[in-house]
């Protein structure tokens, strides 16, 4: 096992006292939150939380752990991955950093070698990364041009079922949404996916198609008891305003599932009143955002020996003060689109603070890889501490938002159902017999 700060009582009842929790993640709790940090006893009893009490109010006859002010999270949501792209970057590179490099790689690299085994073994590899750093929720979204539709869910469905107990997970469908016009080819998708209770999705680009795309798309999953997850404006271009026409869409065809949308980046470089009307319209539709920004930084305003001049982030701010739902996620793991990364939570939230500037103060900013991840991802029982939850809870040795921040909190320990696990990470070595060295 990976070092641990401290070694948590091997007990069915025990308590984890004098921590500090993020008053966002936590209901129940009564003591008075400084910056969004609130001081508590944690009690576990049978793998649940039995109780949030007072700091040092906790019975003394029951096995303790002092926290001694450390932090305790509840286990991460991480709702933008790419399960079935990860860990290629050995395989297939980016050649340039690019958007389009790395489309044309990935495109590559999926038709020379994403048969079932190829994408199990590195869908399995990031998962185990995933739970070791505590997550307990993950939506990856699936490459599903065909055939590999009729692959990669049959897997994920498989790895689905042999994960339910560490990891929910959820899918969606990515493809090219002007390949809707091969009425076949959609039919068939939108079967695979109900058939695997996944998501529609889709990437969505301006064209004399969008409206009549959008609407095929919100009536095919009305139909079918279908929410949608969208790849939108992952671009630079002010141009690209497909986030405003699925706001129009939804609330033309008065479609009442969720919506999801990440990137969004063109908001950003639109004009203040044309992007406010955008994220009013996405406010009355309901649809929720997510920000990619470690993949988003990675990728855009990337031109050959050219420093970048912004940060390819959507409006994350603006959408959260307008009342949208949003959350940020992973995105992609080291494969042309991010060649970094490792599905840690803890690494995605600290950039997250940096580059959006979610600080000054931190009140809130928990949320983001917890509650309203969860949220968003339809699982209000998940990514919040709660009595009657399960103890799925993430300890940290940092007492305060500097400390959390400055360091990458490889000692924390992660309890599911109270009990401590094993959070050694996989070699990467395992991976050269698919990928290479």
């Amino acid at each position: 096992m990976t070092y641990s700060f401290m070694s948590p009582p091997n007990s069915a009842r025990f308590v984890l006292s004098h921590a500090t929790l993020p008053d966002i993640a936590v209901a129940g709790c009564e003591g008075v939150a400084a910056e969004g940090l609130v001081k508590a006893d944690l009690v576990i009893e049978d793998g649940l939380i039995a109780a949030i009490l007072p700091p040092g109010s906790a019975p003394q006859e029951l096995a303790k752990s002092d926290m001694r002010d450390g932090m305790v999270w509840p286990c991460f949501a991480d709702v933008h991955t790419h399960l079935d792209k990860g860990h290629i970057w050995a395989r297939n590179s980016n050649p340039d950093g690019t958007f389009m490099g790395a489309l044309n790689s990935v495109g590559i690299d999926r038709a020379t070698h994403w048969n079932a085994a190829d994408v199990r073994k590195r869908m399995e590899f990031s998962l185990r990364s995933a739970y070791a750093h505590g997550t307990s929720l993950i939506r990856t979204h699936l490459d599903s041009p065909a055939p590999q539709h009729r692959i990669s869910f049959e897997v994920f469905a498989e790895v689905r079922d042999a994960w339910k107990d560490k990891i929910a997970l959820q899918a969606a469908a990515l493809f090219p949404m002007d390949d809707m016009v091969n009425e076949a080819y959609f039919a068939e998708l939108v079967k695979i996916v109900r058939d695997t209770s996944c998501l529609l999705g889709g990437v969505t680009k301006m064209s004399a198609d969008l409206t009549w795309q959008l609407d095929t798309l919100l009536k095919t999953a009305a139909d079918n008891g279908l929410d949608v997850d969208l790849h939108v404006d992952e671009t630079d271009d002010p141009g690209a305003e497909t986030l405003k026409a699925i706001a129009e869409a939804v609330l033309r065809n008065g479609f009442t599932g969720k919506v999801t949308a990440g990137h969004c980046c063109s908001l950003a470089r639109q004009d203040n009143e044309v992007a406010k009307r955008t994220i009013d319209l996405v406010q009355k539709a309901g649809i929720s955002i997510i920000s990619l920004p470690m993949c988003n930084m990675y990728l855009q305003d990337r031109y050959p020996d050219r420093t970048p001049r912004w940060r390819g982030v959507t409006l994350f701010k603006e959408l959260d003060a307008a009342g949208v739902l949003t959350a940020v996620a992973s995105d992609n793991t080291r494969d042309p689109f991010y060649a970094y990364g490792d599905l840690d939570p803890v690494e995605v939230f600290r950039e997250a603070v940096r580059i959006l500037q979610l600080d000054h103060p931190l009140d809130s900013a928990a949320r983001v890889v917890t509650t309203s991840a969860a949220d968003i991802a339809g699982r209000p029982d998940m990514g919040r501490i709660a009595v009657g939850l399960p103890a799925d809870l993430v300890l940290f040795s940092a007492r305060r938002w500097s400390e959390f921040l400055s360091r990458p909190q490889a000692d924390r320990v992660v309890l599911r159902r109270g009990k401590v696990i094993d959070r050694s990470l996989p070699d990467y070595r395992e991976l050269d017999s698919v990928v290479g060295a």
